[in-house]
């Protein structure tokens, strides 16, 4: 049954004042609304709170909060949502960079194949890869400019398909097969990278967020800003500078993050130390 008064806040809370219908357009101008209004972040993992791919829970953190969130996070909202509107949803386990790192990187995100009723187009959607996808693509072998981004879709020898993104470095990406994810692989895959202290997203705190031309990202100390016109970069010196740098740049209200500094600080001169930071 749907909620209408539950999806509106959410409509509000993305800024989305269009149509309600599901179709391609609409299908579009939502992710548009949804990538450039929620901050893709993993805040809540370096604060060592517990996450999960509920989608009741990530309704209550991002809309009710006014927070962001990881793929699982951000992905189970945006695909409730659409189904609320009308659209045929599948939510698909996805394995990042699965090309280098084997299974391990198996249900590692959760992307979404979205039919458009009485018709035969389907989309892969995906608001919770960091922002990449300003707007979602058409199932099938593409090449896609979305500013700043190059990406696109490619099938691959068996029965996978990865999805890539390129803003100028190395290709950045992620396999699939066209079909409903294992729920419990990926709640597993959710808990494993919210614990495990190899984890990059233990490791290190990640925020970005889209505009229409533009990506934004702070990882650990390093802030960049990607555009049409190229890369600027700075690195942040001070707990106060994160606060406000999370706040001016990424809407978060997030005063606690200064607790994360002295960890953010040690870990940026590891990064350091061992050739991993590299300033384009």
């Amino acid at each position: 049954m749907t909620d209408p008064a539950r999806l509106q806040r959410y409509l509000d809370w993305i800024g989305y004042r269009g149509a309600c219908r599901p179709d391609s357009k609409v299908l579009a101008a939502l992710q548009e609304a949804h990538v450039c209004a929620v901050p893709f972040e993993n805040l809540d993992v370096q604060f060592g709170r517990t996450l999960s791919i509920a989608v009741d829970a990530a309704y209550e953190k991002i809309v009710n909060t006014g927070r962001g969130g990881w793929c699982y996070e951000q992905n189970g909202l945006f695909g409730w949502a659409l189904t609320e509107i009308g659209f045929d949803v599948t939510r698909v386990a996805a394995a990042v960079m699965r090309h280098e790192r084997g299974e391990i990187s198996e249900a590692n995100h959760l992307c979404l194949l979205v039919r458009i009723p009485g018709s035969k187009q389907t989309f892969l959607a995906d608001v919770g890869f960091g922002g990449s996808m300003l707007r979602p693509i058409r199932f099938r072998e593409s090449e896609h400019d979305q500013v700043p981004f190059r990406l696109g879709l490619q099938k691959l020898d068996d029965d996978y398909w990865r999805f890539w993104e390129d803003v100028g470095r190395a290709p950045f990406s992620y396999d699939f097969i066209p079909e409903s994810a294992d729920e419990s692989a990926l709640a597993h895959r959710c808990a494993y990278l919210q614990t495990d202290p190899a984890s990059g997203f233990v490791l290190n705190m990640v925020v970005q967020l889209r505009s229409p031309t533009e990506h934004r990202a702070l990882r650990g100390r390093i802030f960049r800003l990607v555009s049409s016109f190229g890369t600027k970069s700075r690195i942040l010196d001070t707990a106060d500078e994160l606060v406000a740098t999370l706040a001016d740049q990424f809407h978060l209200n997030v005063p606690e993050a200064a607790d994360l500094w002295p960890r953010i600080e040690a870990r940026h001169e590891t990064l350091l130390h061992d050739g991993m930071l590299v300033e384009s």
